[in-house]
């Protein structure tokens, strides 16, 4: 099923023995736009520290009480490697913490470290770890460029082929996969109180520094695309909509 990160946000985090903190937000990869970590503050327990936490480490979601449990222990998480989420996450890091909690890797091309394979029937690499993860770190070896925050990316600006088109307002993800669907886009002063949905797909790049991401698509696609209502659960025919249309508009542009 698709959510919105947004109202994910504030999920209890379940380990072994107990609850362990809120989730706050995501990393995802910026190549694959596939979540790569769950941010959690752990409150009083462990004096406000954030920790990460990997998709794999997730069981079955308790949607009702909205509950994320994680097969982890509190001692597990307590001497888990401690990262400062408010700075870029090295790799080096990222190494002790896949060590630590001994999750497996993802050793297919452009995967990264979780291959979106939902929250069970993980594969591992047939390749150690270290080898594996090093692989990846082409160029600089101490941060890793393609992990970003959706607390971060929110507020970005859209740019179509011909002008702007709205700013990012939340993800939907699939919660099996854990990757990114759509991005929702207020469209705010160019087209007021309509919500509109852009696939990772469509954009041709992000400039970072400007806080600014680049789509194939026509303003005038967007202005009469199918409107998004965020309170209502995105199906699959709706989501299907939403293609159909950019790709006739694509189409007829030619």
């Amino acid at each position: 099923m698709k959510r919105n990160v947004k109202s994910l946000a504030g999920f209890s985090m379940g380990a072994t023995d107990g609850e362990f903190g809120k989730l706050e937000e995501f990393y995802f990869d910026d190549e694959t736009w596939t979540i790569r970590y769950l941010i959690v503050k752990t409150g009083g327990w462990l004096f406000g520290r954030r920790v990460l936490i990997s998709p794999a480490a997730l069981k079955t979601p308790d949607w009702e009480n909205k509950v994320f449990p994680v097969n982890l222990t509190k001692k597990q998480i307590e001497h888990s490697p401690d990262i400062d989420t408010e700075r870029t996450v090295s790799r080096q890091q990222e190494i002790d913490l896949y060590s630590h909690y001994g999750w497996p890797y993802m050793g297919s091309a452009g995967a990264g470290f979780y291959g979106g394979m939902g929250m069970s029937g993980m594969m591992e690499s047939r390749v150690p770890f270290e080898e594996s993860i090093l692989a990846t770190t082409a160029g600089d070896k101490h941060v890793n460029p393609h992990l970003r925050s959706t607390r971060e990316v929110t507020g970005y600006r859209i740019h179509a082929t011909n002008g702007e088109i709205g700013d990012v307002e939340d993800f939907i993800v699939d919660d099996q996969s854990w990757r990114i669907h759509f991005l929702v886009v207020d469209t705010g002063h160019w087209f007021p109180g309509k919500k509109v949905l852009v696939s990772p797909k469509w954009i041709t790049h992000v400039k970072w520094e400007e806080d600014a991401v680049y789509v194939d698509i026509t303003v005038n696609a967007v202005k009469n695309s199918p409107e998004y209502d965020p309170s209502v659960p995105l199906p699959e025919t709706n989501e299907n909509e939403f293609y159909r249309h950019y790709g006739n508009e694509a189409e007829n542009s030619y």
